[in-house]
């Protein structure tokens, strides 16, 4: 929250992977009058069926009470899985001749759940890989020696906890999913949208500027809102900077307060 603060940011969101003890901490702190703060989360999900996409999605949830006991034993049933997941990977490289341990992983956890970017970070200290994008794409990436699937919520299951808890969930970065803005998107979309979705991630670094435009009319076709992030990870993705992402990405201030206003009127109809 100082880098926040030094950075001039006006609001924040933080969205752990399938944990909120980053966001519980936050909310325990003083934060400065000038920075508002909405709590996050990104939970791995898988997509509804009958889709053309079988791999994970991830739904962001924002505005949600983080405290509310039915999110918490999600967050605490994913974290498990995470867990349990981490010794498998490592074992599957240790089979394909990479040695690592447990020790090393976890002194790069910190704060969140343990993760492949983190065994990611290890293959880089170790000269194994030159960087983040190298482990994913020879070790861990789905189909690589030390990939090793992972739990995930049905769709319906994770756009419910978020929206039970109070909150706003929202498709994360969206392009990704099939790089391309096409029939198959737009039918994941509107299987999410029946299922309770509030809104596309449709400013991203990632996005190309074409791709932004159609996400932002698609949103409008389906009564989605349209928010956005940077995606910031710290020292895993360098060229992403807080608030700023890379190049002349922005999230304008405009896009919390609608974020804002659909809290809002959801909590409203929830009472």
């Amino acid at each position: 929250m100082t880098l926040a603060a030094r950075q001039g940011l006006a609001a924040i969101a933080l969205t752990d992977h399938d944990t909120v003890d980053g966001v519980r901490q936050i909310l325990k702190l003083s934060l400065p009058d000038s920075l508002q703060f909405l709590t996050g989360i990104e939970l791995s999900a898988a997509p509804p069926a009958g889709t053309a996409y079988t791999g994970s999605i991830h739904i962001l949830g924002y505005g949600f009470d983080a405290d509310r006991p039915g999110l918490l034993e999600v967050t605490e049933r994913l974290t498990r899985a995470r867990a349990r997941r981490i010794p498998r990977i490592i074992e599957k490289l240790r089979q394909a001749g990479i040695d690592i341990d447990r020790q090393e992983v976890d002194r790069r956890i910190g704060r969140g759940a343990a993760g492949r970017p983190h065994i990611a970070e290890v293959l880089v200290e170790k000269g194994i890989v030159e960087d983040i994008d190298s482990a994913f794409d020879l070790w861990l990436a789905k189909g690589r020696p030390g990939y090793v699937d992972k739990y995930r919520l049905p769709a319906e299951q994770a756009i419910a906890t978020i929206r039970q808890a109070g909150g706003v969930a929202v498709l994360a970065h969206p392009w990704l999913i099939f790089k391309a803005i096409d029939r198959r998107l737009e039918d994941l979309v509107a299987g999410l949208s029946a299922m309770g979705l509030d809104g596309l991630e449709a400013l991203y670094p990632k996005h190309p500027p074409r791709a932004v435009g159609k996400l932002k009319e698609m949103a409008r076709r389906f009564g989605l809102i349209v928010t956005g992030g940077t995606d910031f990870h710290g020292a895993i993705t360098p060229e992403i900077q807080l608030g700023k992402g890379s190049g002349d990405f922005r999230v304008p201030y405009e896009i919390f307060l609608k974020l804002k206003q659909r809290i809002a009127q959801h909590r409203q109809n929830q009472l």
